[in-house]
């Protein structure tokens, strides 16, 4: 399809679960799904920021992630 970064699919929830990311119950019929998470993570694989909610609707705002971002730039200089 020509996408040039990783995608990860995760049918057995194992990388849901290293994250803690589980929503039991609150899918379809009551299935298992993960819940709204947003993560900046940096090359080493260290997380500077993570906005969790067990709302599907709510999101981080661009100017909370871009925040982050910025503020994570400027502790690592």
């Amino acid at each position: 399809m020509g996408y040039t970064f990783p995608l990860l699919s995760d049918a057995k929830a194992e990388v849901i679960r290293r994250y803690d990311l589980l929503h039991p119950g609150a899918g379809p019929h009551g299935a298992d799904i993960s819940r709204p998470a947003e993560f900046l993570i940096d090359s080493s694989g260290t997380i500077l920021w993570m906005n969790l909610t067990d709302n599907i609707g709510v999101r981080a705002r661009p100017e909370e992630v871009l925040k982050a971002f910025d503020e994570s730039i400027a502790s690592n200089n």
